[in-house]
């Protein structure tokens, strides 16, 4: 495996989802042209088909114009000009259904390999593109040799192909001087026809390897060295040292709101000096009573400190302490079967304040 030597590292990790989606956004995706080229070759050929008839008779008329000696021709600049005119309007005609059904197969098998999206990034203008050293470097790369080994393969394939079939009907051929233009035209088509088909199959084969091969040169490319995962996991995720502080400074914010909530406390249940926590009880808004705050060493500690500056009662109630410090939340409402032991505690309370 090669070895990144700007990142530091093997690039032994496969790429992440958000490093995909940066190269999608600068136009780098899995891609083989092949698949167009085939596609685009066998849309030309379905377009030929489709439209043979139609291409033949202004074929014929093109033929018959030219051909037509009932007059002898006065090559004058508007003749000149008559003659473009109607020859180009006749060859456009002639390739627009075929130009039509290529351009729709091109976008559809490009949009079929990578989905629809646009990169004004690929389309850039890059200096670095410029650079000498680089292109002569791209010129011999690994994926140049593919290339060029696919190209040749192409050629060989086209040129075996065309070869034994104008072979299979060389005698045909030698016949046609004495067959109308029209027929020579449908010869033509016909053996053009089964030319484009033979190649397309065996283009196809070649299509479905290359893109094989690009997906898998494309996320050999992509991949990441161990370095390169951590510092994305810090961008995304957040450095664990600032998080770690982050969540310190959310546990000190909580614990300053809690801390506020002790004077408002009904009773402080203590352990008693392990645990400590404060119940609160109002029967016009709350439909049992809450846990406002509770802690154990320090905090438990801070909160028995807090009570008594504040005027509220401390209990000792080992079990009842121990009890709601480990099923209670802040925040959170005694559960029922805790109440009969609150009940008794709050009434304790009320009684020994109404006593004072």
């Amino acid at each position: 495996m090669a070895e990144d030597p700007e990142s530091g590292g093997e690039k032994s990790e496969d790429a992440s989802s958000r490093k995909l989606g940066k190269a999608r956004e600068e136009g780098q995706v899995a891609k083989s042209n092949e698949i167009p080229s085939v596609f685009v070759l066998m849309g030309g050929v379905v377009a030929l088909w489709a439209s043979a008839f139609y291409i033949y008779n202004n074929i014929l008329e093109v033929f018959h114009y030219n051909f037509n000696f009932t007059r002898i021709p006065d090559f004058t600049r508007f003749e000149m000009v008559h003659l473009l005119a109607f020859h180009g309007w006749k060859m456009l005609l002639m390739c627009l259904p075929l130009f039509a059904g290529v351009y729709v197969v091109a976008l559809l098998s490009n949009v079929a390999q990578v989905g629809f999206a646009i990169s004004w990034k690929a389309v850039e203008p890059k200096f670095s593109k410029l650079n000498p050293i680089n292109g002569f470097k791209q010129k011999f790369s690994s994926r140049a040799v593919v290339e060029m080994v696919k190209n040749l393969v192409k050629i060989g394939v086209i040129s075996l192909v065309a070869y034994y079939a104008i072979k299979g009907d060389l005698d045909n051929i030698t016949r046609l001087y004495d067959n109308s233009i029209g027929q020579i035209l449908l010869f033509m088509l016909k053996i053009s026809f089964w030319i484009f088909i033979k190649v397309c199959l065996i283009m196809m084969v070649v299509a479905l390897l290359d893109y094989a091969y690009q997906k898998w040169k494309f996320l050999e490319d992509q991949k990441m060295t161990k370095k390169e995962v951590k510092d994305e996991t810090k961008q995304t995720e957040g450095d664990p040292i600032v998080k770690s502080r982050i969540r310190q400074l959310q546990h000190e914010a909580a614990r300053k709101r809690m801390m506020a909530d002790v004077p408002k406390a009904d009773v402080v249940v203590t352990n008693p000096t392990r645990l400590a926590v404060a119940l609160k009880y109002d029967g016009k808004t709350m439909d049992a009573p809450r846990v406002v705050a509770k802690g154990a060493g320090a905090v438990a500690k801070n909160i028995r400190k807090i009570a008594r500056e504040n005027n509220v009662p401390l209990v000792e109630d080992k079990q009842l302490a121990r009890n709601l410090y480990s099923h209670v939340d802040i925040g959170g409402e005694v559960p029922i079967e805790y109440y009969q032991a609150v009940a008794e505690l709050l009434a304790y309370v009320y009684k020994l304040k109404n006593s004072q």
